[in-house]
């Protein structure tokens, strides 16, 4: 049996919103490129206009990063139905204009209308949302989705791998999003039980220590 026949493709939808962040959607896109998974990406108006701002890429540059790209506006396309087979979506950086959309079933665009496809499936949604601080109205958004399964997943930086850039941070922040969805990139600094304290790197004088010991050893 052909690989074709025998396997479907691995599809991930990508989703870029209006919060602050759209770096981690474009090196995600790079990551994808370098696995065997496509990338379904669609834009929202104010996801374009920030991640304009914030980075020196153009709308077309970050569209080409993707196997497919959608309009927003698109609600006729393939990832607007449930026939369409993917591993799911995730939206990153999703605002929580997004979330509220999502948490209440508002599928006015292409973004909102495929995460609700994801949803109805029963397949995974991850939502990397950016917002600080948090209301009310978004931490309940938040645990309604949760308890239907969606993954919040914040872009939240960790210092455990002692990154050396914000490029390492934004690489670990991506492989962790994409480990959700079990695709490997190999750029997550892995965790491996071994923890290491200052003076273990900057040893300190013996002295002061055998002092301290000996001073104990009086009381």
């Amino acid at each position: 049996m052909s690989a074709e026949a025998g396997s479907a493709p691995r599809r991930l939808i990508v989703g870029i919103t209006g919060a602050t962040g759209s770096i981690f959607a474009i090196r995600m896109l790079e990551a994808l490129r370098k696995t065997d998974v496509e990338s379904h990406l669609v834009i929202s108006r104010w996801g374009a206009r920030t991640m304009m701002h914030e980075t020196d890429r153009t709308l077309d540059e970050v569209r080409s990063l993707a196997t497919v790209a959608y309009k927003e506006g698109d609600q006729g396309a393939r990832i607007s139905s449930g026939s369409f087979v993917t591993l799911g979506m995730v939206i990153v950086p999703c605002s929580m204009k997004t979330l509220a959309d999502i948490a209440h079933g508002h599928s006015s665009d292409l973004v909102n209308r495929a995460a609700d496809v994801v949803l109805k499936e029963r397949r995974r949604l991850v939502l990397a949302v950016r917002e600080a601080p948090f209301t009310d109205i978004h931490l309940e958004n938040m645990l309604k989705l949760s308890r239907m399964g969606v993954i919040i997943s914040p872009p939240v930086p960790a210092f455990y791998t002692h990154p050396k850039s914000i490029n390492d941070i934004v690489d670990h922040t991506v492989a962790r999003l994409l480990d959700l969805f079990g695709i490997e990139v190999g750029s997550a600094k892995r965790w491996t039980g071994e923890m290491e304290v200052g003076a273990a790197k900057a040893k300190p004088a013996a002295g002061p220590v055998k002092n301290l010991k000996k001073t104990r050893s009086k009381k």
